[in-house]
C-alpha cells in the first residue's frame, strides 16, 4: 500500500510535458503508468490514469518537464 501511495504521489508531482494537451496527456501516462508499475499492474493502471488527469487538467506553466521525447530532434 505505501508503494502504490508513493507511486501516486509521484505520478502527480512528474506527470507531463510537452505544451498540447495531447502531448501532455500522453506524456503523463506514460510516466504515471511507469512509476505505477512499482506497485504492480493495477498501480500501473492507477498510475497511469492519473497521470493522463494530471496532464490533462493542468498547464505546461504548472508542470513542465521540457519537450516530449517524441518531438526532439
Amino acid at each position: 500500500m505505501r508503494a502504490l501511495a508513493a507511486a501516486i504521489l509521484a505520478t502527480a508531482l512528474l506527470s507531463a510535458c510537452g505544451t498540447t494537451t495531447g502531448d501532455r496527456v500522453a506524456s503523463g501516462a506514460g510516466i504515471g503508468a511507469g512509476v505505477g508499475l512499482i506497485a504492480g499492474p493495477p498501480g500501473a493502471l492507477v498510475g497511469g490514469l492519473i497521470g493522463a488527469g494530471t496532464g490533462a487538467f493542468t498547464s505546461p506553466s504548472q508542470v513542465d518537464l521540457g519537450t516530449p521525447v517524441w518531438e526532439r530532434s
